[in-house]
């Protein structure tokens, strides 16, 4: 939708001179990001750069180090987060910034290991986050509308972006300032709303670019899904496939940024998980590169982690895009994570005529397309082939080619393919839940049956009418106890209620019961909406804290061998925290739906009953962090609504324990080795050791890492071989690891 900029050109300009007055200190200091139409411009210099979106809200301080790490080895530039209003200021004027919510903690650690950040400080940032990011606080603000030209909004939202600048300079974390920020963004997806406030919605956009420029970081700002972004704010695209889908810079002078590469399907529970294949995820992002010639790409997301407490946003899983490259528990995501990692280094080597070439593209068939960038000294080719089902042969430069389905293959020197997005060389792994502790011990478990509220007069709120849920709680419980007498007889209700986290008006939303009516027999329904009604905030388990260690001691818990089903019954045991650093998770297959603390901390909801329709439950295993354990017993604590069976309940490790990978005379030779023959590379993760050889064969082996069998040529002394090529390196740590270079037939090793 096109929308004028007059008048973004004006309020931005009040704040130019003493804008340019920082920049130029900045820029003496040869630390200055900006922006041209070919890329972000890092101390002078274009840069092309991957990277990964990583919410420090979604994982530990002591996990940070390790996934940002693996991220690098991913070969990305970048770290990109959201900045989570509601975890930072969850009572108006009260800031938390403290253990998993410590931003700047986050932000050094990624500085200190040479990468940038991309802050997304929204400070709506959906996320399926609870609320979108927003505090529940904002909700009660008089005269309040949302993401619109309202000016209570507009003093919040604008009193919270200049707390995080303000942060985020005193520190130092600023790349003109030595630190690693390099492009924040104000808003996010509005362009998806925007028409519902009419008038006041292209207001709002030029108010918050306005504001967020104001600012003076010295870098530059963003807005997502955005096409209509004033200047000098740049325009990104969001989604599956950006190099079809993005209408690309709004000016000739912003570069094309891809600000969420979606790597999977976030799940919700009563749906079967949707994982995206590395190949696809590559395919898009070759094309991004190569028809839009995008300059950076970030993965939404790089390592999803877990909706501790009750942050998930409506029917949202406690596991978080755990497809990612690293998965929920920091693992590395084979062959997502290697196929990425070739592919950054394939499309890096051509930085220079991607950044400075010429540009042409021509047809090579009917569904097929060569894109060409090339300078004086470089050229770089991207063959692309759209055609799902066939391997067509195409002519490129006196060069005879074949394109697999669904494929780009990029030509070094425009002569030889280094990368082919369809053809996958990074070895495959298998993680495995093992378990190693059974809770079926009748004995230690210990439950309290949740009451019924009986005596009225300590009812927190009375109303003739059914209250909103949302404000009577003010969002600390999910329950909410409805109670109404009727003919002497006691009704009463609670609910598990789940705050959305996207669209307009979200402050007018109401949540909770909002019917209630008694039918008996044939007779006309009667309506109780209007009678007395009595509430009680909470669970009396939540009051009194019985989820943490002294807790406990406040009720009286009863053995569960006679106990009766009862809903809203909160359970307790004990458990060893498992030997090793492996990942370690609840299997919660047997319960229902409630939550989950351990040691105090909440590891999320869970809803195993929710079946999707393999009839699987969406989420089965929960993430228990090693800091979230003590070193030797620890406190499991959970309130189950529906019932389930807490005997069944195991504790687990998470690893990667099969890996595989397979090679022969057609497959590209890996980018990071220096060899020019196609290899076959396996390692382990973890510090963990090759054990064994379960497969190899020299010839034409069949099937995939899944299930390899022999083929009708193969050479006898395979497992012998690769034994001895490994020699040390089976029987010792994985690093380095087994290499086994080809030879005119294929090799495949498991």
């Amino acid at each position: 939708m096109a929308i004028t900029v007059a008048l973004a050109v004006v309020v931005v300009v009040l704040s130019t001179s003493a804008a340019a007055a920082a920049v130029s200190r900045w820029a003496e200091l040869g630390r200055e990001v900006t922006y041209d139409g070919g890329a972000l411009v890092v101390s002078g210099t274009r840069r092309i750069l991957f990277s990964g979106d990583m919410h420090y809200t979604r994982s530990t301080p002591e996990m940070w180090p390790k996934l940002i790490s693996k991220a690098k080895r991913g070969g990305l530039d970048v770290i990109q987060t959201y900045v989570f209003w509601n975890v930072h200021e969850p009572i108006q004027g009260q800031y938390n910034f403290e253990g998993r919510y410590d931003l700047v903690k986050f932000i050094r650690e990624i500085q200190a290991q040479g990468l940038y950040v991309s802050l997304r400080i929204g400070p709506f940032v959906e996320a399926e986050w609870k609320y979108g990011g927003f505090p529940f606080w904002l909700h009660d603000i008089p005269s309040i509308t949302f993401r619109s030209d309202n000016e209570p909004f507009k003093r919040h939202m604008q009193g919270f972006v200049t707390k995080i600048v303000t942060m985020m300079k005193h520190e130092g974390l600023y790349y003109p300032q030595g630190g690693p920020i390099i492009i924040s963004q104000i808003e996010n997806e509005y362009q998806m709303i925007e028409p519902a406030f009419g008038p006041s919605g292209p207001r709002y956009v030029h108010w918050a670019a306005a504001m967020a420029v104001s600012l003076q970081t010295g870098v530059p700002w963003m807005m997502c899904k955005q096409n209509d972004a004033p200047d000098p704010v740049i325009n990104t695209c969001n989604g599956l496939t950006c190099g079809e889908t993005f209408v690309g810079p709004n000016s000739p002078n912003k570069p094309a940024l891809w600000t969420e590469n979606w790597t999977s399907r976030y799940p919700i529970y009563g749906n079967d998980t949707k994982m995206r294949s590395p190949e696809d995820i590559a395919f898009a992002v070759a094309l991004f590169v190569a028809r839009k010639k995008g300059s950076f790409v970030s993965y939404y997301m790089y390592h999803g982690g877990t909706n501790f407490g009750r942050f998930a946003a409506s029917y949202v899983t406690t596991s978080y895009y755990d497809g990612a490259p690293l998965d929920e528990y920091g693992l590395i995501w084979q062959p997502t994570w290697g196929h990425l990692r070739e592919l950054h280094a394939a499309v890096k080597q051509s930085s220079e005529p991607l950044l400075f070439g010429s540009y042409s593209n021509f047809s090579l068939g009917q569904e097929q397309e060569a894109h060409v960038f090339e300078t004086d000294f470089k050229c770089v080719a991207f063959l692309v082939n759209f055609d799902q089902h066939k391997t067509p042969q195409v002519e490129f430069r006196n060069i005879t080619l074949e394109l697999a389905p669904k494929s780009i293959s990029i030509l070094s020197d425009c002569r030889s393919v280094v990368f082919e997005t369809a053809k996958v060389n990074a070895q495959h792994g298998s993680r495995t839940a093992n378990v190693v502790q059974f809770l079926n011990d009748i004995n230690s478990w210990k439950a309290f049956v949740e009451p019924v509220p009986q005596d009225l007069s300590k009812s927190m709120y009375t109303g003739n009418q059914l209250f909103e849920q949302l404000t009577a709680t003010n969002d600390e419980t999910d329950y909410l106890w409805y109670i109404v007498r009727y003919e002497n007889r006691a009704n009463d209700g609670n609910q598990l209620v789940h705050l959305h986290d996207s669209g307009a008006h979200m402050e007018r939303r109401s949540f909770g019961i909002q019917k209630v009516g008694i039918q008996q027999g044939q007779q006309p329904l009667h309506l109780l909406n209007n009678y007395l009604w009595r509430y009680q905030v909470g669970l009396f388990g939540e009051v009194d804290r019985i989820y943490m260690q002294e807790g406990t001691y406040s009720v009286a818990w009863i053995d569960i061998n006679n106990l009766t089903y009862h809903p809203l019954t909160w359970y307790k045991t004990t458990f060893a925290t498992p030997v090793g650093n492996d990942a370690v998770t609840l299997n919660l297959t047997s319960m229902g739906k409630g939550e989950v603390w351990v040691n105090g901390e909440s590891i999320g909801r869970y809803w195993v009953s929710f079946r999707a329709p393999s009839g699987q439950p969406s989420q089965s295993l929960y993430h228990i962090p090693q800091r979230f354990l003590k070193p030797k017993e620890n406190l499991l604590v959970l309130v189950e609504e529906m019932g389930g069976d807490p005997l069944q309940i195991t504790v687990n490790t998470m690893s990667v324990t099969r890996v595989c990978g397979s090679v022969n005379e057609l497959s590209v030779p890996p980018l990071q080795s220096r060899g020019k023959d196609p290899k076959v590379r396996i390692w382990c993760q973890g510090g963990k050791r090759i054990s064994s050889i379960e497969f190899a064969s020299y010839g034409n082996p069949v099937g995939d890492c899944r299930n390899f069998s022999i083929g009708s040529c193969h050479a006898e002394s395979s497992e012998f071989v690769v034994k001895q090529v490994g020699g040390d390196v089976i029987f010792q740590y994985c690093q380095p690891s087994l290499e086994v270079t080809h030879a005119p037939e294929s090799k495949k090793a498991f």
